[in-house]
């Protein structure tokens, strides 16, 4: 069973979204048939490489609030974000354009390292600091997950894996994903948000149980009772 996620490597409720989904995941019996694939989407596409100024005041200007209001907001993330194990650092976290990061993830998919290079951005992004939009920063995180390093600074010099984005990114408006994280499950079932694992694992048992339908196998003389009616 394929599991599509629409997710961006700069939202922290994507990093979130990924630890529900992997919690359900473990708890799901079939867990090793399901096929997990990242898919691409752009928050602010229109991004510098690297943002300049610190995240706190970036998202004040983006939403129209206070610089106090956006660290009650981090602070109130920080705290989901511990819950399931992830350390955000917002006072270090650099934002920038992501688009060539979605290019090494349709590589990193060809390799079939994807998800593990997805974990290693978001950990770079909200832990660490690193500028995700930066080339160099870029081969160096792939290269940490077992990706060729000149391989991914070939793809990176090159507009290779573009098309692939941009079709991820069409997939998702027809699909009408306006926000992520978003997961498509089994080709049919959609979960906005990072909602909790429960919710998760109800979608993926409904999602098996409608890709694999119980078979009747009758011999045409079973015995069986209906209400009030016995076969003798």
């Amino acid at each position: 069973m394929k599991v599509e996620i629409f997710s961006d490597v700069v939202c922290p409720w994507c990093a979130i979204g990924k630890r529900r989904f992997e919690a359900a995941l473990a708890q799901f019996e079939h867990a090793d048939e399901v096929e997990v694939i990242w898919r691409s989407f752009e928050l602010n596409p229109g991004a510098p490489r690297v943002s300049s100024g610190d995240s706190a005041t970036l998202l004040a200007a983006k939403y129209g609030m206070t610089r106090e209001q956006a660290l009650q907001t981090y602070d109130k993330l920080t705290a989901t974000a511990a819950e399931v194990g992830l350390d955000f650092r917002f006072d270090k976290s650099q934002h920038g354009n992501t688009f060539d990061a979605h290019r090494l993830l349709h590589f990193a998919q060809d390799q079939g390292v994807q998800g593990a290079l997805k974990e290693r951005l978001l950990i770079a992004c909200f832990t660490e600091g690193e500028a995700i939009g930066d080339p160099e920063t870029l081969v160096r995180l792939a290269a940490a997950v077992g990706l060729d390093p000149e391989g991914a600074a070939e793809v990176l010099a090159s507009d290779r894996y573009a098309d692939a984005v941009r079709a991820d990114e069409r997939d998702a408006t027809e699909l009408g994903v306006t926000g992520v994280p978003f997961f498509v499950v089994g080709g049919r079932f959609g979960i906005p948000g990072a909602q909790d694992p429960e919710t998760i694992l109800r979608v993926l048992i409904r999602a098996w149980d409608a890709d694999h339908p119980l078979t009747i196998v009758s011999s045409g003389d079973e015995g069986a009772c209906e209400g009030d009616t016995c076969s003798i």
